[in-house]
């Protein structure tokens, strides 16, 4: 009896850039644990806390010359099969050129219903291999509640509610939960 040999069909991410260049440009995806997905577009809800996001770690970024940007993917020398894409990604490095940063200071995640999963889990295990980071946000959508987790010796995690604030020392100033939720209704 022949036995078929099973080919892992886990993709790397020099293999995944080749095979997203070609998908329409209407198609978000992002490589997980060595498989692409495709993102979903996001809610209302979910895209207006990422705008809280961008305008207030933005302009803290902006002071610091650096840049709060969405969109970015995220590589790690630690995990060559991920490419996830956060909702927002500070850098401060020259700019890049392509849409691939593996030097992020800060990236802030918003999770969604659908994928609290693998945000949660996957993503979580991956952003805390990437040696440049300094602060990682899980921006809860349907509470407002904001974990970060901090780079000190290792990495601490902080809930944080409404009545908090997230010291991002790393972009030299502070950005009050609350108004990550601003014209969110709970």
């Amino acid at each position: 009896m022949a036995l078929a040999a099973r080919r892992d069909a886990r993709m790397g991410v020099a293999e995944y850039r080749v095979w997203v260049e070609a998908r329409p440009d209407a198609e978000r995806w992002e490589l997980l644990d060595g498989q692409p997905v495709l993102m979903a577009p996001a809610s209302e809800r979910h895209q207006t806390i990422v705008y809280n996001l961008l305008r207030r770690i933005g302009d803290l970024a902006d002071a610091r010359g650096c840049r709060a940007l969405p969109g970015l993917a995220i590589l790690s020398t630690a995990m060559d099969d991920f490419a996830p894409i956060p909702d927002l990604v500070v850098r401060c490095g020259p700019p890049l050129a392509d849409g691939y940063a593996s030097d992020p200071l800060l990236i802030a995640e918003v999770l969604s219903p659908a994928t609290l999963v693998k945000d949660r889990g996957l993503k979580v295990d991956f952003y805390l291999s990437v040696p440049s980071l300094q602060s990682f946000l899980i921006v809860y959508q349907r509470e407002p509640r904001i974990e970060l987790w901090r780079r000190v010796e290792g990495w601490e995690m902080q809930a944080l509610g409404p009545g908090d604030v997230i010291d991002l020392p790393e972009l030299g100033g502070q950005v009050p939960v609350s108004a990550i939720y601003d014209r969110v209704a709970f």
